[in-house]
């Protein structure tokens, strides 16, 4: 008996905490535009691995790249990783670490550029599960809805299926 409670209290905890991730919309109410200050944005954000970033912008205006320390300080393309360009992009944060963002049009230069820092979650699943889109990928952001997050939660509702059926 004291097996299924433990079950069922591990489905219950990896449920809630799948369930926890926050997405950090960029700038909050003024999206992803030039002459925004987003170190001060981000420095009052808390960023956990498996929370999401979105940035919301005008298509065809802006977009968004994802690049190394150096491309960030340079606003450069150095070390792309991933590029989004659909005007509501959804960014999955799986693991710890510093990201790094700019907007590739143009306008890093007038400040579209943010840098966050990823704590780790209250459950680390371990290396990345969804990997960054491929540089030039025409709309990542819909790979995103057909990623491995619905599997994940797949996965937890099984594991809540399971432990309520051991029960």
């Amino acid at each position: 008996m004291a097996s299924k409670a433990l079950l069922l209290a591990v489905a219950v905890a990896v449920a809630a905490g799948c369930a926890d991730a926050t997405d950090h919309i960029v700038g909050a109410n003024r999206g992803w535009n030039p002459n925004i200050n987003y170190s001060g944005w981000s420095a009052n954000q808390t960023f956990y691995a498996g929370d999401l970033i979105s940035f919301r912008y005008q298509k065809g205006t802006h977009n968004v790249f994802a690049v190394n320390e150096t491309g960030y300080d340079n606003c450069t393309m150095a070390g792309v990783t991933g590029n989004w360009t659909s005007g509501k992009d959804f960014i999955p944060l799986p693991d710890p670490g510093t990201y790094f963002f700019i907007c590739g049009n143009g306008f890093c230069q007038a400040g579209m550029k943010v840098a966050i820092t990823v704590a780790p979650g209250i459950f680390d699943l371990g290396p990345q599960i969804y990997p960054p889109p491929a540089p030039g990928a025409d709309n990542p952001s819909a790979s995103f809805t057909a990623g491995a997050w619905p599997a994940a939660a797949a996965v937890v509702t099984a594991l809540g299926a399971a432990a309520i059926i051991a029960l």
